[in-house]
């Protein structure tokens, strides 16, 4: 994240895309801001301009439908002729409302085109242009504990962002196994967030959750986590400990271990075992 390097943000026009935007442009990038809303964007350039060093000319907006391999096609050749080679891209768009297993058939297929079609599009656009630089650069995946704990109730958004956590694994091990490669990928973890996708109806006096994270504090993690070279950067909030997420992901992955019946967490006949291992040591 050098001065003056170039970061690819998509979802930028708010939330945890526009906060990592912001960080990236304060740290002296220069920043390409991408989502399908065109107001959205024109309204946050100013923001962003506040903070880059080169102000305006330091930030740029590409209204672009990540769903769309030509519109991020398009996305990488405008940030390419405006600031050169790509440091960083941070597939971070996403949408919420999806169905059940067996509803809403025309949902899923547009939550899945913008959620992991959007993080696919992006990966096979721009990982090859950057890893032939010589330079270290970076790809960060927005994925979701739902991608891996599978919650009942939005069956498209859990099963888009599993498969967002398993393509992220993928790449990182291909990153790794290229010798060309100065490339590293990781898989940014949110927890509860308040942003404009978690909440599209916010409470009446718009306060945020005492339960939830700002994007600011998600953005703080992210930078922590990769300064570490984490690849996994989970996330906690201010009702979910680490320790919390540890265990239930321990659970989650024991349904198949232990052959227990699909998503036991949330089955009557084990909430008692799952209570107990909750606060097991």
């Amino acid at each position: 994240m050098a001065e003056g390097s170039v970061a690819v943000v998509t979802g930028a026009a708010g939330g945890i895309g526009l906060a990592a935007a912001h960080r990236f442009a304060s740290l002296g990038m220069r920043v390409c801001i991408a989502d399908i809303d065109t107001v959205g964007l024109a309204r946050v350039k100013a923001q962003l301009a506040n903070v880059a060093r080169g102000g305006e000319a330091d930030v740029l907006t590409v209204t672009t439908n990540v769903a769309d391999i030509a519109a991020v096609r398009a996305l990488r050749d405008a940030a390419h002729e405006a600031f050169g080679d790509v440091s960083l891209l941070m597939n971070n768009a996403a949408i919420a409302r999806g169905g059940g297993p067996y509803t809403h058939y025309d949902q899923w297929r547009k939550l899945m085109d913008v959620n992991f079609g959007g993080v696919l599009n992006g990966v096979q656009v721009f990982a090859p242009d950057m890893i032939g630089r010589a330079t270290p650069s970076l790809i960060i995946n927005v994925g979701s504990k739902q991608g891996i704990t599978n919650p009942p109730g939005n069956a498209a958004y859990s099963v888009s962002k599993a498969a967002v956590k398993t393509l992220t694994e993928q790449l990182a091990h291909e990153l790794r196994q290229n010798d060309r490669s100065n490339v590293t990928a990781h898989l940014l973890i949110p927890g509860w967030t308040f942003t404009n996708l978690t909440s599209p109806t916010p409470a009446a006096n718009g306060a945020k959750p005492d339960g939830a994270w700002t994007a600011d504090q998600v953005v703080d993690a992210m930078m922590a986590g990769i300064a570490a070279g984490d690849f996994y950067i989970l996330c906690p909030d201010n009702e979910t400990t680490p320790e919390m997420d540890r265990r239930r992901i321990q659970w989650a992955m024991g349904d198949l271990v232990e052959n227990r019946p699909a998503m036991s967490r949330w089955d009557a006949r084990f909430k008692s075992a799952f209570a107990a291992f909750m606060k097991s040591k």
